[in-house]
């Protein structure tokens, strides 16, 4: 567990209320902040909008050092660092919204010492640049939002999400604090496990909203959009978030309510940042507006008095429902979240659990390569990506998984290729040094490709041709663009490895470990399906259920939900069966486009995948994900899918 110096003595309530204007602590506020100033660790599991930003806040204020906060949302980073700034709190971020100019000052800030707060996604700990500007810096906490992502079985495992405690570790953090809205039992047990906080320094302080009205609508899948259009229309108008699983979905549903008089924006990941920006600024200013939109939105978005969560789909599981019900009557005020409950949705959601499986074939390949790059090595994750028709974050998963299996250890990432424009003539920029210094930065420049502005160059490739270090072409570049006399960009991020046995690689273990992983993550993800399922028929009260599901106990029934409202079990109607597969699927067009395509539709699982509309990287490099016969097959499970196409390729085969 990390042990920093003790911080002075400090009238908790005083700085509360001088520094941030608020007369009292929320519920477990005080616990968490007194365990990270007094034992150097804590878990906070708070609700959404419970406060979970204070317990970081405040303690960079009593500490000698720098706060860095991890965190994947950017919004929050956003309206976070905005507040504190108008507290006269020194914070900045460090993200990919950021200029280039911006970057630089935020890099010159953190060497300097200035920072109180520094918000970074948890992707940044891939740049060499920052871990060594963040190396030299004294690290008093080390918080980590969203921190259930740490949990190799919780619902949204991320992983470079698991290296963080070992960066914190290494980079010498003195405290650390982890966060969270949705946490099960198992999951706080693993984030305490893994950054090393003791269990009574995991404070949680409950999952009950009782503001929330938690409704549940069986609906038929063609009486959808009539069923939501009358509940806006019903109850009187204030901001409101309708959830969709399908970005397309997003568009129909936010066109409809549109033509039918209502203030409906459309939101998704797919739309440019200008669009996903206006429609965020829209709804965010507004108390009427209704933005239809995938699970992109909302999060770290900070909107107090949103009066009507509806989810249009089933979400994917009880963890992803309890976050984005949370975003409702955060101002304490009566709120309503209404899901309107449709088995049609099940087969898509289970289709999506199951796209990330890579094939024993994929994973046998992969290995091969790593098992010949050599003991010590270096990998893009975008070309194993494409190479190997696995998306990047599963790309990163396996290699993951490889460490957690002992085969690997990750060692300092690095940029491939480094590209500098001099601010000055060069030889103006060179009369700036003298001696061996000026040489050795003119064998540099000399080295490289030089085009119309931007010199580019392999900073491996340059030391060995000089004949250096390869560090010492970095350092010399990174100070260059600290003074301002180049401007410098980096390109080709690499992971570096080494393996950690000499002897070859087992394939015959590894493959079927490493399946056996993704298969047991995919019998997981449906179960979490079931399990809103579970809730939506429920015989007994609906909001114990899902506290219940994160360990809370009600002392009694909320009398606030659909089954406490109406004294009758929850229900789902049936839904007519699909048209059988032979029906949708037009086999000899199929059979062309995969005897076209083998790189992409080479195998059944790939086939599979087409079929159910999932995107691959060989499927999106093939431009598949326009073809028409991509997402025939949608409204049948997955597995009948594979089962289909497996026997088809087994008859064309005899």
């Amino acid at each position: 567990m990390p042990s920093g110096s003790s911080p002075p003595a400090v009238d908790l309530a005083a700085l509360l209320r001088d520094r941030f204007g608020l007369a009292s602590f929320r519920p477990g506020q005080r616990e968490v902040i007194e365990a990270v100033l007094g034992r150097g660790a804590a878990l906070a599991v708070f609700p959404t909008g419970g406060g979970k930003s204070l317990c970081y806040q405040l303690p960079a204020l009593v500490l000698d050092g720098l706060t860095v906060v991890v965190s994947p949302l950017i919004a929050l980073m956003r309206d976070q660092i905005a507040y504190l700034q108008t507290l006269g709190i020194a914070a900045a971020r460090l993200d990919s919204s950021l200029g280039a100019d911006e970057l630089r000052q935020v890099a010159a800030d953190l060497r300097s010492g200035q920072l109180r707060l520094l918000y970074v996604a948890p992707e940044r700990f891939t740049n060499e640049r920052f871990l060594s500007d963040l190396a030299r810096a004294r690290i008093a906490l080390f918080a980590v939002d969203e921190a259930h992502c740490i949990s190799e079985w919780g619902h949204n495992f991320r992983p470079d999400y698991l290296k963080l405690a070992e960066t914190a570790r290494a980079l010498g953090a003195e405290r650390v604090l982890t966060l969270t809205a949705t946490a099960t039992p198992a999951v706080v047990e693993d984030i305490c496990r893994g950054f090393g906080i003791p269990t009574e320094c995991a404070v949680v302080t409950g999952f009950h909203r009782p503001n929330l009205r938690l409704l549940t609508t069986p609906v038929a899948r063609a009486e959808r959009d009539a069923r939501l259009l009358a509940r806006l229309r019903e109850r009187p108008a204030g901001p409101t978030i309708v959830y969709v699983t399908l970005q397309r979905t997003a568009e129909q549903v936010a066109e409809f309510l549109a033509a039918h008089g209502l203030p409906a924006r459309a939101y998704h990941a797919g739309l440019a940042t200008e669009t996903r920006t206006a429609v965020q600024e829209w709804w965010t200013a507004s108390e009427a507006a209704i933005v239809v939109a995938t699970i992109a939105f909302g999060m770290g978005i900070d909107k107090a008095d949103v009066r009507y969560v509806y989810h249009y789909n089933l979400p994917k599981s009880l963890e992803s429902y309890s976050q984005e019900i949370g975003r409702a009557g955060r101002d304490g005020q009566p709120s309503i979240v209404e899901l309107l409950a449709c088995l049609a949705d099940v087969p898509a959601l289970e289709n999506f659990a199951y796209g990330d499986t890579p094939t024993p074939e994929a994973l046998r390949a992969l290995l091969a390569e790593l098992q010949a790059a050599g003991p010590t090595f270096d990998v893009s994750v975008a070309e194993l990506a494409a190479r190997f028709d696995v998306r990047p974050l599963v790309v990163r998963t396996i290699l993951t998984y490889l460490e957690l299996l002992n085969v690997l250890r990750q060692l300092t990432p690095f940029y491939a290729s480094y590209e500098a424009k001099p601010r000055l003539q060069l030889d103006t920029l060179l009369e700036q040094f003298s001696g061996e210094r000026r040489q050795f930065l003119a064998d540099v420049f000399g080295a490289a490709t030089k085009g119309r502005l931007w010199y580019r160059l392999d900073p491996a490739q340059v030391a060995a041709q000089l004949g250096a270090e390869r560090e010492r072409i970095v350092r010399a570049l990174h100070y260059l663009d600290e003074q301002q006399l180049i401007e410098l960009r980096t390109a080709e991020p690499r992971l570096r490895f080494v393996r950690l046995d000499e002897r070859p690689l087992d394939f015959e273990s590894l493959v079927p470990s490493l399946v056996e992983r993704f298969e047991r993550r995919e019998r997981q993800d449906v179960a979490r399906i079931q399990d809103v399922l579970g809730l939506v028929t429920s015989p007994t009260c609906q909001t114990a259920a899902l506290v219940g599901y994160f360990g809370e106990r009600l002392a009694a029934p909320c009398g606030h939900c659909t089954v406490c409202e109406t004294g009758q079990p929850g229900q789902l109607l049936a839904e007519p069966p699909p048209p059988p597969i032979p029906a949708l699927l037009d086999t000899a067009a199929f059979a062309a486009v995969c005897q076209a395509q083998p790189a992409a539709l080479g195998s059944a699982r790939q086939r599979a995948r087409f079929l159910c509309g999932l995107a691959s990287p060989a499927i999106s490099h093939a431009r598949l994900s326009a073809h028409p016969l991509f997402g025939a097959l949608e409204v049948h499970p997955f597995a009948a899918v594979l089962a289909y196409v497996t026997a088809m390729a087994l008859a064309s085969s005899t």
